[in-house]
């Protein structure tokens, strides 16, 4: 690894450290000290500390509950998610905690925070959460919690990541109602930080699970495209084309990649061939090595299966 290497990787978990504490500050400086919840994993943490009177913070079921899936996740998927995933459940949790005990930080009356119109808490808090979750995800971490069941259901079944995103929202901030002391205006609370953190997030990473398409052309491809075979794990296709203004032949690479590697990428690229021009593209639904498999359900696969023995 050379130094620029190790630079660049030490200025990856300064970002991610600085992200989970942005993150954990939407919760702890906003939602939770005002008695509101909002949808994805943080949302149910929350309400088992109010359903339990405070006596396991949010932060404690916040990591029991991760550790579980991301147990259960790798039986089930044999998925391996990483020492940036465990780094930012790790600082998250603490963030909260750090956060959770400082009472300066928390937005109630006589505090620097305290915000007087309470719609402006979650609006605050999602964009927030959208910056910091937006930050870690940017850079090849992530949070766990949902992100981990929706990978496990869209393993087997049909059914796109944003809708078991949105569903569990909606679930977890309904739950708020089984609540004695909360009402439906809680709830609505709820929903508008999820409104908010969906919006902001796309500006900020192109949503959690975009793909690109992109087409670089440059003299020197056969670099760019060693580089991605073998330091990405990527493939990638060459596409023969010709100028018509100068009718001379050359190659364009096709490449499909994920949003975590798409800043990587275009720094590469920006090295070895500054005069590189390159076309990115948002895409969706990429099925393949690498990417999403096409589902047919746990049922239907099994049949298929019996049926070949």
């Amino acid at each position: 690894m050379t130094r620029h290497d190790r630079l660049h990787l030490v200025w990856e978990y300064v970002t991610l450290t600085i992200a989970c504490f942005i993150f954990a500050m939407a919760w702890e400086c906003f939602m939770i000290p005002n008695g509101m919840s909002a949808g994805g994993m943080m949302g149910l943490c929350t309400v088992i500390q109010y359903a339990t009177g405070g006596a396991i913070p949010a932060q404690y079921s916040y990591i029991a509950i991760n550790a579980v899936l991301i147990i259960v996740a790798v039986i089930a998927m044999g998925i391996g998610f990483g020492f940036k995933t465990i780094w930012c459940i790790l600082v998250s949790t603490l963030a909260m905690d750090l956060i959770g005990r400082t009472g300066a930080l928390h937005a109630v009356p006589g505090e620097f925070f305290f915000v007087e119109e309470r719609i402006l808490i979650p609006v605050i808090a999602g964009v927030l959460e959208a910056v910091g979750l937006g930050l870690v995800l940017r850079y090849g971490g992530s949070t766990g919690g949902t992100d981990i069941i929706a990978l496990m259901v869209n393993k087997y079944y049909p059914v796109s990541l944003s809708t078991v995103f949105l569903l569990s929202d909606v679930v977890i901030c309904s739950l708020l109602l089984a609540l004695p002391e909360k009402n439906f205006s809680d709830m609505c609370y709820g929903l508008v930080e999820v409104v908010i953190f969906s919006l902001v997030i796309d500006i900020v990473v192109g949503g959690k699970r975009t793909s690109y398409q992109l087409l670089v052309f440059s003299d020197k491809y056969d670099q760019i495209a060693d580089h991605i075979i073998h330091r990405m794990d990527r493939g990638v296709t060459v596409l023969k084309a010709q100028g018509w203004f100068t009718k001379q032949d050359r190659n364009v690479l096709l490449i499909l990649i994920n949003q975590a590697q798409l800043s990587g990428l275009s720094r590469v690229i920006k090295e070895l061939d500054p005069r590189a021009f390159m076309s990115i593209s948002p895409t969706h639904n990429v099925y393949g090595e690498g990417f999403e498999e096409i589902k047919t359900g746990v049922h239907l696969s099994k049949k298929k299966k019996d049926d070949i023995a």
